[in-house]
């Protein structure tokens, strides 16, 4: 497995916890409900934190919104949840924090867009009032440029400023640098005004995977802030999984990131903690950080007529994922396990063998035993009807012999 080189950054405390420097890349997600409603809120935020979710986004629109984080921030203290929450401004953050107090102490950072902070002569003054807020509770900010909302004024200024070059650049590659001298820009007034250097976290964040990698590998290049990285809007279904795969894992492999989201468009009624499962997938898959044991299962084919390798592939890995909350307690490092459900003869011993423990059922016209190996060895041979639960219960006494208290974890 390739070494992946981090890019030097400082380290950012986000309500205990550390974004950047030599840290483990942090996941972190957003809540869609009207966090006025403190109820769904509470509940949503508790859902994306027990699915893994290290930080956790709010959006502080309104009045209501504003006056509900006290509340919400109250009720998951009761809870047990102590996962920071961040309050997403745009437009009125400098009046919501000034009228809100409480709030602007309780949430763990403030994330700002400067495109929407105030326009004209209100920009710089609107801004300086969130910073200001910011410095006096000892919050760090995130500085989030949008490709959507960026900075007009700034924009049309650099594209005239363009067009009189005597090699004008791509329209491309003058968004990507607007993007960049708005983050910056902002950062550097920011630390003007009095905000530490380590309080600041920056995004420069696009829709397109091109543009997106483009971007980021630019900034990178220009500063140590830590870096939030995601796609504005991936998009829903395959698309927006394989969209925020790619250019996350490429920007990552480029050694550029410290904390990732991926903005996933649930189906109605959909799992929100679903963008939270695949921010976790791209960073084990890559060999970056481990989170649950994920199950190596065959495709199918011809040879594999029957679908029980397939609903055994799925039972055991949501019975794995089930047994995260309690196994990560009991069983440190429980997450680095590697389980196979193989479906024929061909690919079945040999991906057996190389898991920690591994079933191959029989395929189309073979012998109708499934063979079982445990690190590396042919431990039994299972057959009949209660192939899943007799698995199942191999696979505890796996996890509780080798991960258990006195295991040696070899």
């Amino acid at each position: 497995m390739a070494i992946i080189t981090r890019r030097k950054s400082v380290a950012v405390n986000v309500g205990g916890v550390l974004v950047g420097g030599d840290n483990p890349i942090v996941v972190q997600s957003m809540t869609n409900t009207d966090t006025s409603d403190v109820a769904s809120t509470v509940e949503q935020v508790a859902a994306l934190h027990a699915t893994g979710s290290e930080i956790v986004r709010v959006t502080v629109d309104t009045k209501a919104a504003a006056a509900a984080i006290p509340e919400v921030v109250g009720r998951l203290r009761d809870l047990g949840v102590t996962v920071p929450i961040v309050g997403d401004f745009h437009y009125n953050g400098h009046t919501l924090l000034r009228e809100y107090p409480e709030t602007a102490r309780l949430l763990a950072k403030y994330r700002i867009n400067p495109g929407n902070v105030g326009f004209g002569q209100k920009h710089d003054a609107n801004f300086k009032s969130i910073i200001d807020i910011a410095i006096e509770n000892e919050k760090p900010v995130r500085i989030g440029v949008n490709w959507g909302s960026l900075d007009q004024a700034m924009l049309a200024r650099m594209m005239d400023e363009n067009a009189n070059r005597p090699e004008p650049l791509s329209a491309r590659d003058v968004m990507i640098e607007a993007m960049c001298a708005s983050a910056l820009e902002s950062a550097q007034l920011a630390e003007e005004i009095g905000l530490p250097h380590n309080q600041i976290i920056i995004s420069t964040k696009i829709s397109e995977v091109q543009d997106l990698i483009g971007v980021y590998r630019a900034i990178a290049a220009r500063c140590d802030y830590p870096l939030h990285l995601g796609l504005t809007e991936a998009g829903m279904g395959s698309k927006g999984v394989v969209a925020s795969s790619i250019g996350i894992g490429l920007l990552l492999q480029d050694g550029i990131g410290d904390t990732i989201r991926v903005s996933l468009t649930p189906t109605p009624g959909g799992d929100r903690a679903e963008e939270v499962r695949v921010a976790q997938q791209i960073l084990q898959t890559m060999g970056i950080r481990s989170f649950t044991p994920l199950v190596t299962a065959c495709p199918g084919c011809g040879r594999t007529t029957s679908t029980l390798f397939q609903e055994m592939a799925q039972d055991i890995q949501a019975y794995l994922r089930n047994q995260m909350p309690v196994w990560k307690s009991s069983y440190p490092g429980v997450e680095e396990l590697k389980v196979a459900v193989m479906g024929c003869i061909v690919n079945g011993p040999g991906e057996s063998k190389h898991a920690d423990i591994g079933i191959s059922l029989p395929g189309t016209g073979e012998d109708p035993k499934a063979p079982v190996f445990v690190d590396g060895r042919k431990h039994t041979t299972f057959e009949g009807a209660n192939i899943v639960p007799d698995f199942i219960t191999l696979l505890n006494d796996y996890v509780a012999k080798r991960f258990g208290n006195g295991a040696s974890n070899n």
